[in-house]
C-alpha cells in the first residue's frame, strides 16, 4: 500500500460555501449605510440595466446541478477505506526479553496442483521449501501499532529509513500510523502470524538461507 492522504475529513462543498459567504456579504451590505445615504448627489450620466445574470443566482443554479449524493457517497467510501480494519487480527504480547529463532517454511501440498493442460504439475503430498526457489530481499518488522512504545522503537530504529523494510501491525489504525510515519503500513493477518510462528512483538523477520529468522526485540 502506498502513502495515504486522509480525505475523510468533512468539507463544505465549494458551491454551498461560496453561497453562504456571498449571502453574508449581501446582508452586511444591506444593513450598513451606503456612501450616498448622507445626501443624494443625483444621477450623473445615462443609467443602463445590468445585463449580466445575478452572480448568486448563477452559483445557486450550479450548486443545484451537482449530484451531492455522489459526492457524499464518495466521502463515505473514502472514510471506510481509511478506517479499514480486517477481522480476525491476532494480538501479540510485548516482547519482555530478546529472543531469536528460525522458522522452516517447508510445505506439503494438501492437494494436486494442475498444470492447466489436464495434467498435474505438482501432486498431493509434494514437499517443497519456497526459499529454495526465491530470495526475499525485504526485512519484515511486526509491531503493535496501538502501542506507542513499539511505534517509537520502530521510528528510532535503522529499519525506519530502510526502503526494503515492510512494516506490519497487529493492532491500531494503518491509515493514522502511515500518515504519522510517512511510510506504507500493512496489517499482519492470522496467516502471517501463523506462518512465522510469531508470539511477541516487536519482531524482525529476515531470510537466512533456507529458513526465516525471527528476532524478538525486548521492550
Amino acid at each position: 500500500m502506498n502513502s495515504i492522504e486522509t480525505r475523510g475529513h468533512s468539507r463544505t462543498p465549494w458551491g454551498v460555501s461560496l453561497i453562504v459567504s456571498l449571502a453574508i456579504c449581501a446582508i452586511a451590505s444591506a444593513g450598513a449605510p451606503s456612501a450616498g445615504s448622507a445626501g443624494n448627489p443625483g444621477t450623473v450620466g445615462a443609467v443602463y440595466p445590468i445585463a449580466e445574470p445575478d452572480a448568486l443566482s448563477e452559483i445557486e443554479e450550479r450548486a443545484r446541478r451537482i449530484d451531492w449524493e455522489k459526492v457524499i457517497g464518495r466521502k463515505i467510501v473514502e472514510k471506510k477505506v481509511f478506517s479499514y480494519r480486517p477481522a480476525g487480527l491476532i494480538p501479540l504480547a510485548r516482547a519482555k526479553k530478546g529472543r531469536k529463532y528460525t522458522v522452516d517454511l517447508t510445505y506439503t501440498l494438501s492437494e494436486d496442483i494442475p498444470d492447466g493442460k489436464g495434467g498435474t504439475l505438482y501432486p498431493k503430498g509434494y514437499v517443497f521449501n519456497p526459499l529454495d526457489y526465491v530470495t526475499l530481499p525485504n526485512t519484515i518488522v511486526v509491531i503493535d501499532g496501538a502501542d506507542t512504545a513499539q511505534v517509537g522503537w520502530f521510528a528510532s530504529s535503522p529499519h525506519f529509513n530502510d526502503f526494503k523494510t515492510i512494516l506490519l501491525i497487529t493492532d491500531g489504525s494503518y491509515s493514522e500510523l502511515s500518515r504519522k510515519l510517512n511510510r506504507p503500513v500493512y496489517y499482519a493477518d492470522a496467516a502471517i502470524i501463523d506462518r512465522f510462528d510469531l508470539v511477541a512483538a516487536p519482531a524482525v523477520v529476515r531470510q537466512r538461507g533456507r529458513v526465516m529468522e525471527v528476532n524478538e526485540i525486548a521492550m
